[in-house]
């Protein structure tokens, strides 16, 4: 009788406390964060430095792309999108369609879109006409002789071509700044998913040549010092070019919300403004705003 009082007991006190954690757990705030993957990993930094400045809310990160963060902010699925690109007029339309406020934008970083090639390649410097010769639709650059450079173990001298796919914000703002607002990419590049593929392909490759954000620059690729026109004299992707807009293929990263932040969404992009948020910014590679 004893023994089954006490059975009875510690599974009260079991049911008790797990009503007790449901409970807290309900009280928890979640803010869904989806978007660039250039931004992902320094989002993810974010999100887990703020579960230890505010225990009360869960910040839920997830690439996918500038593209798919901003449809999933319009169909109501995310609260804060982030986007390695400013939001098109038609991404604007549909939020209005939708009977939405207008989406406001926050930046958060500042970032160069950096030239990668192999280690072993001689290059150092190419233009923003070079690189649309490489990349662009009728352009003629197909082998690495075309640019008068002869790459180590790099067989007929072919240019590997390696980009984003098409949801990217990286992809999108190469394509306007180097290719022009009316041009488009040529066909047979190998078109990456994320940032990372594009920088590991670039490195076991010596024939390749790739384009990401700077925070996922290593000391086993070498940066492309660019120029504006041919026969200038050419920028180098750091932390003050980027900030100054010097390097031509400069740029803000963002976070939108619909209409302006409230509640725990305002608080956390506030946080990330702040001077911590920023020194998270500087640890992952990218350029704080401040």
């Amino acid at each position: 009788m004893v023994q089954t009082d006490r059975t009875a007991y510690l599974l009260c006190a079991g049911l008790i406390a797990l009503a007790a954690c449901s409970s807290s757990n309900s009280d928890r705030t979640v803010l869904q964060n989806k978007g660039s993957d250039t931004l992902v990993n320094v989002a993810q930094a974010w999100a887990e430095n703020y579960s230890r400045v505010k225990s009360d809310v869960a910040v839920v990160v997830s690439g996918g792309g500038s593209g798919t963060g901003i449809a999933a902010l319009i169909n109501g699925k995310v609260d804060i999108a982030n986007a390695s690109r400013k939001m098109k007029f038609e991404e604007h339309e549909s939020m209005r369609q939708n009977g939405l406020k207008a989406a406001v934008q926050h930046t958060v970083a500042r970032d160069a879109i950096v030239v990668f090639v192999h280690e072993d390649n001689p290059v150092s410097q190419l233009s923003v006409q070079q690189l649309a010769c490489v990349y662009g639709e009728g352009g003629s650059c197909s082998t690495w002789t075309d640019l008068g450079i002869e790459v180590p173990g790099c067989a007929k001298q072919e240019i590997i071509r390696i980009s984003r796919q098409s949801n990217s914000g990286t992809y999108v703002f190469f394509r306007e700044t180097v290719l022009g607002e009316t041009g488009d990419f040529k066909l047979g590049s190998r078109d990456m998913q994320g940032s990372k593929d594009v920088v590991d392909l670039v490195t076991h490759t010596p024939c390749a040549i790739g384009y990401s954000g700077m925070g996922y620059a290593n000391e086993k690729l070498k940066s492309v010092c660019v120029s504006a026109n041919d026969g200038e004299a050419c920028v180098s992707p750091n932390a003050e070019t980027a900030a100054s807009g010097a390097y031509p293929i400069a740029r803000g990263l963002y976070m939108y919300t619909i209409g302006e932040a409230e509640g725990a969404a305002k608080d956390y992009l506030d946080w990330i403004l702040s001077p911590a948020g920023q020194a998270i910014v500087t640890q992952s590679g990218f350029v704080p705003v401040n």
